[in-house]
């Protein structure tokens, strides 16, 4: 039987199991939207083609399934590229189609058109950085070549955003039905790795080591490691420091963890690490700028470093591992926990947490925030999703007490990214979702809670509300003299912006509104707008050197 390319690419989206589809119709991309008609796929009309691309990544990231956009051509497609770079960055399964003008057009100046002929724009070349594969689909005799390929990049164990670009008139062509017979996304799941790991070498390693410590990164999470590696840690009473994406592997509260490691946490997984330890055990960790204090090689000095990851290119990419092991971190804790490693003295963990939690930060310094973040923290208990553009107070004030609940913004660190990706997020999931945005942040995006409204998600939004960017102004503080250009703002009365757009609306100013709030609000069945009011002027102490 034949169908038309247009309805092909839904019966392919429903065998993948897509549920929604996130985007903005044009003429070029029709075609699809007709056939998403007699499909069970919910079109979720976004405001704007980066909200479309935010949403399906912050799907993708807390469903673990493939999130999916569309968007037509030429702006269309452009506007999609900071939520497929964050993707990229993310190492997210999505999916994005856009419309193209049609073949016989190319080259002619044809509207919108990004075939790269002529004086049109590239998309080849825009997307060819940031997914992990783009094509312009020109025929149809290899289409069935094209979803084969595009199916095991998105079912891999290291992921990515694709984008297929399909021209109207090949939209409109027919082939034949029977090739999705031949696109069976369970025969192409990545086969479990066959890791060969020098297990002799890696106990030495471990029982040699008087401190060894563990610095899990996302990779941990990933490939869903958390049990094994919690398993890991309380048996031998190893202490774990994680980076921003992987917190909550074991809850924060633990006495073995030693909370973020990185420029912007608390100083006790840098002080432990750098004072202590003889053994530093990266699993899934990159060790990138945020996490490595700048690539300061003091907190690596004189120790030994073994390091698991199940991207090649991570390994050896800031410092030279003793033994670097290309592996998957599920299979290198079941290999610990099978053997019978003795536990450690943890006694200097306690030690080092009672000195250094929270060791920066004054009584009288960021009352509200972190007030309001310890209550939220306790009202929740780990029972909710929390998507952060604002990374430094949830560090500093909300421990998170399991992983897979807290989502920060630390790939690409996009502004306005929170509130379109805890849409995303709200779609797969039962339980509270939160959004917690700058006002700078919340202005980029704030038209995306319209979309929520139309779809009747119920979602929160956190607005850290201070009429400056932050980071900007501490940057222009402490590195040029105060000298501030460009930072501050003017904001719009959010209690009538709630209003308008039918939302509820609740604002903090002091602590004992902070209190009462969580009794008023619905995060279970409402969309609301939480306005914490902060001082501008009250910066968080530490410096990226820029």
């Amino acid at each position: 039987m034949s169908i038309t390319v247009s309805r092909f690419i839904v019966k392919y989206l429903e065998g993948l199991g897509t549920e929604y589809i996130f985007g903005i119709p044009g003429a070029h991309i029709l075609p699809v939207f007709d056939a998403l008609l007699d499909s069970d796929i919910t079109a979720v009309l976004t405001k704007h083609e980066q909200g479309a691309a935010f949403m399906a990544g912050g799907y993708a990231r807390h469903s673990g399934n493939i999130g999916t956009c569309i968007a037509t051509a030429g702006p269309g497609a452009t506007n999609l590229v900071t939520g497929l770079a964050n993707a990229y960055m993310d190492r997210l399964p999505v999916i994005a189609f856009t419309g193209e003008t049609p073949t016989y057009s190319f080259g002619k100046g044809a509207l919108q058109e990004s075939s790269g002929q002529g004086h049109s724009i590239n998309q080849n070349y825009i997307f060819k950085g940031i997914t992990k594969y783009h094509t312009i689909v020109q025929r149809t005799d290899y289409i069935l070549k094209i979803f084969r390929h595009v199916t095991k990049i998105l079912l891999s164990k290291n992921p990515g955003p694709v984008l297929l670009s399909f021209p109207y008139n090949v939209l409109k062509e027919t082939i034949d039905e029977s090739m999705l017979n031949d696109i069976h996304p369970s025969s192409m799941l990545t086969p479990e790795h066959d890791d060969h790991l020098p297990s002799k070498e890696i106990l030495s390693m471990i029982s040699d080591a008087h401190h060894p410590v563990i610095i899990a990164g996302h990779g941990s999470i990933s490939s869903r490691s958390e049990e094994l590696i919690s398993e890991f840690c309380g048996n031998t009473r190893t202490p774990l420091a994680t980076t921003l994406k992987a917190r909550g592997i074991i809850p924060e509260s633990s006495d073995l963890c030693l909370g973020v490691l990185g420029i912007t946490a608390n100083e006790l997984a840098q002080r432990y690490i750098s004072e202590k330890a003889d053994l530093v055990i990266f699993a899934g960790a990159s060790f990138g700028e945020r996490t490595s204090y700048n690539w300061d090689q003091k907190l690596l000095e004189g120790k030994k470093i073994l390091q698991i990851d199940l991207i090649e290119k991570q390994l050896n990419k800031v410092f030279q591992a003793d033994l670097a092991l290309h592996a998957d971190v599920k299979a290198f804790f079941q290999m610990l926990n099978a053997e019978q490693i003795p536990p450690k003295n943890s006694e200097d963990v306690k030690k080092y947490r009672a000195r250094y939690a929270n060791h920066n930060v004054k009584d009288t310094e960021f009352l509200l925030i972190s007030h309001f973040l310890r209550k939220l923290n306790r009202f929740f208990n780990g029972n909710v999703s929390l998507f952060d553009d604002n990374i430094i107070y949830m560090q500093r004030f909300c421990e998170i007490s399991s992983s897979r609940s807290y989502f920060p913004n630390s790939g690409l660190s996009s502004l306005g990214h929170a509130i379109p990706a805890a849409i995303g997020a709200k779609l797969s999931t039962p339980r509270p979702v939160i959004s917690i945005i700058g006002d700078g942040g919340f202005q980029m995006c704030c038209m995306e809670i319209m979309t929520a409204v139309n779809y009747q998600v119920p979602f929160t939004v956190v607005l850290l509300n201070n009429g400056t960017l932050g980071l900007v102004r501490k940057n222009q503080f402490y590195n040029y003299g105060g000298r501030f250009i460009a930072s501050d703002f003017l904001n719009p009365d959010f209690s009538k912006l709630a209003e308008s757009f039918n939302i509820q609306y609740y604002r903090v100013s002091s602590t004992s509104e902070a209190d009462s709030i969580f009794h008023l609000v619905d995060f279970h069945k409402s969309i609301n707008l939480i306005d914490v009011i902060l001082d501008k002027d009250e910066f968080p102490k530490y410096s990226s050197g820029r």
